[in-house]
């Protein structure tokens, strides 16, 4: 059981503290509920350049890094198209140092034209070396595309094209910054070896004077029912075939994800699950298949991909993922089988339990969801998922209006 209590300051900023003595070490983390998903379809790319920018330093501190590091601490971030989010772990002792850096640049980030230079290269860079340059890179940009025709899931964090990055401005850049990155669009967690009223004074001294934002209330489009099979096909130099399979499924506080999160373990999760026994070690038509949801807090996505062993036929491929997908609607799965996922999934949140850092971001998001309880009762979720549920579930999802595949074709 995480203890934890919850606080909002006069300018909306919800803050979370968690005591924990057993370790020496504090982390403070600054979730935005900013993510790809609120970016104008024309101007795609920013919350991820934005996660860039946010080191390039302040009015008052050059270096976001270098203050970190000499505290003893270490810091990172990541974004996707529902969240951005910012992390600092270090001796308890330092940690005030943290807080002033984050409430620094949440107050004054640095908006000049050379640090926007600096950071639009390197993510411009980022964008061709992993997306452009890189076998199989543009297989998510299709993939959610193909899957999704209205709602702004349909491009990847990194951005829809290119040029959305190459051409941002300094006044794009300043709007999007003051529009999102507001105390009150923003939770911040300090778990660790800290005392819980000593962390609230200290977060309101250092963040409970930054101004609110004018925070736009979120309108998304969201998807209609898929109701034909989309596909694909592309051909490019790569040196296996791929097949990528998506299948629209319930948002992220749908009762329903838990049952997919473990219908992808089930598929995919070590080297007796389903997929893998089947497709690799018997039939040996993969090098390689995985199963996963997209986990996303609107309606996500569960995904199959696999790259093909040289020499089978792509479509013989597909239709082996059909068949077992088929053994889950029809065949109830065994208890035992089902015991094992829960088994893994009660590891994963024990594991997790033990890591500052880890809580602190859990702590965040399930904030976020809107429902921070689930820190503690996200187990009772999974064990509740039953044979007959994972059943009708696969039945519902896995049909062929609801899905979306790209073959990824060889040259060679």
């Amino acid at each position: 059981m995480i203890q934890f209590e919850k606080r909002t300051l006069n300018n909306g900023l919800r803050v979370i503290v968690h005591e924990d003595h057993n370790t020496p070490m504090a982390c403070c983390n600054v979730m935005y509920d900013i993510g790809a998903r609120d970016e104008n379809p024309d101007k795609t790319g920013f919350a991820h350049l934005f996660e860039h920018l946010m080191f390039g330093g302040s009015l008052n501190v050059p270096s976001f890094d270098e203050p970190i590091q000499k505290a003893g601490g270490e810091n990172n971030a990541f974004t996707s198209n529902d969240l951005t989010n910012f992390y600092e772990v270090m001796p308890a002792n330092n940690l005030e140092v943290a807080m002033w850096l984050e409430s620094d640049r949440m107050l004054s980030l640095s908006f000049l034209e050379k640090s926007l230079d600096v950071q639009r290269k390197v993510v411009s860079e980022e964008f061709k070396e992993h997306y452009i340059n890189q076998p199989y890179g543009d297989s998510w940009h299709e993939l959610r595309k193909l899957a999704y025709k209205t709602h702004s899931y349909r491009w990847p964090t990194i951005g829809e094209k290119l040029e959305h990055i190459e051409n941002a401005k300094l006044s794009d850049v300043k709007d999007f910054f003051f529009k999102h990155y507001r105390p009150n669009n923003a939770i911040l967690v300090i778990t660790g070896n800290v005392n819980t009223e000593d962390a609230f004074k200290k977060a309101d001294e250092w963040f409970g004077d930054i101004p609110k934002g004018d925070v736009a209330i979120r309108k998304l489009e969201q998807e209609p029912q898929q109701t034909e099979p989309r596909k694909k096909e592309i051909t490019a130099n790569v040196p296996l075939d791929a097949i990528y399979k998506a299948y629209h499924m319930p948002a992220r506080m749908d009762e329903r994800y838990y049952t997919f999160d473990l219908i992808s373990d089930l598929l995919s999760s070590g080297r007796s699950s389903r997929l893998y026994d089947a497709l690799v070690k018997d039939k040996k038509m993969f090098s390689e298949i995985h199963a996963y949801v997209t986990a996303s807090i609107d309606p996500g996505l569960f995904v199959i991909e696999g790259k093909l062993l040289k020499g089978v036929s792509i479509k013989d491929a597909d239709a082996a993922i059909e068949e077992e997908l088929e053994k889950l609607k029809a065949e109830s799965v065994k208890d035992y089988e089902l015991q094992k996922v829960k088994n893994k999934q009660e590891s994963n949140i024990l594991f997790n339990e033990m890591d500052v850092m880890s809580k602190a971001v859990n702590l965040a998001f399930f904030e976020l969801l809107g429902d921070i309880t689930l820190i503690n009762n996200t187990l009772e979720h999974y064990m509740a998922v039953t044979a007959d549920g994972v059943k009708k579930e696969a039945a519902a999802c896995f049909t062929d209006t609801n899905c979306s595949t790209i073959y990824y074709l060889s040259k060679n």
